[in-house]
């Protein structure tokens, strides 16, 4: 049997395939990000999931696709972790953006972009992944993403900035206060999480004029630091991954048409093109 995982900073989508590429098994589990979760606690949040467990004498391949696991030190720290559990299984750990390569691939080369709770982006083509720029995480990175409109959004609560009404509903709905807030931001292991669910706020009122702009900014932000370094973006196609992609698609054309970027495929949960992707391209090798 074969797993494949694709694994956010604030979850991670498990399917299990029999060899013959047959469904047998969608769930999740927390995100297992090396760079905020204490190690010892994937095994933990692995062995929490009982449907998953089931499986763990039987999975002979796992494919992992982290958050945080572009380094080898993160790549080993996970496999080692995972392992644990699935002591029968080959582990597989790549960084997310392949993930996100393999999962937007449309059979032509392209600049892959990830805007969920982090942001990231590469160019694939096809067959190889090319970074131009380190990931700086999400204290001084992550443009575009959930954590940095959280981050945005709670900043300009605390400064008086958001409108009366805007102001007035926040307050109502999470009641923050300071000493909260930055207990969560210095002492929560997933801070960047827990700032990405502010986002949720802007959400459900993103058609706000006041949003439009702050969204529309957030993610012109991101594509001046994380697209335009890369050569190939003015001839190719740029695909996005994640739920801030999805959600703020309009924002998003809106923001690349500034830059004459070509905006191709925008898909929210990437698990099921993964899964495509290695039942026509890896699990035929195996």
């Amino acid at each position: 049997m074969i797993a494949i995982v694709d694994g956010g900073s604030t979850k991670c989508d498990w399917v299990i395939l029999e060899n013959d590429g047959t469904e047998v098994l969608k769930t999740e589990t927390v995100g297992f990000n090396p760079n905020i979760i204490k190690p010892e606690l994937i095994t933990v949040e692995i062995e929490k999931n009982q449907a998953l467990t089931k499986f763990k004498d039987y999975l002979e391949n796992i494919f992992f696709y982290g958050s945080g696991c572009g380094t080898p030190e993160n790549k080993l720290i996970v496999e080692r972790e995972i392992q644990k559990v699935f002591n029968n299984a080959q582990i597989r750990v790549k960084e997310d953006l392949l993930a996100a390569a393999y999962a937007a691939y449309r059979g032509v080369p392209a600049i892959v972009c990830i805007l969920g709770t982090g942001s990231n982006a590469c160019y694939f083509d096809g067959e190889n992944v090319k970074t131009e720029l380190p990931s700086l995480g999400f204290l001084i990175g992550d443009e575009g993403s959930g954590s940095a409109l959280g981050k945005q959004l709670v900043r300009h609560y605390f400064m008086k900035k958001l409108p009366p009404d805007l102001h007035q509903q926040f307050t109502e709905i999470y009641q923050l206060n300071i000493d909260d807030l930055l207990k969560n931001m210095y002492h929560n292991p997933r801070a960047n999480a827990y700032m990405a669910d502010f986002t949720r706020f802007i959400v459900d009122r993103k058609t706000h004029p006041y949003f439009q702009n702050f969204i529309y900014k957030e993610l012109k932000n991101f594509l001046e630091f994380q697209v335009m370094p890369y050569e190939e973006c003015r001839e190719s196609e740029i695909n996005f991954i994640g739920s801030i992609a999805y959600f703020f698609e309009d924002s998003l054309r809106a923001a690349a048409s500034d830059f004459h970027f070509k905006i191709g495929t925008v898909v929210q949960r990437p698990i099921e093109s993964l899964v495509n992707y290695h039942r026509d391209y890896i699990i035929p090798k195996l």
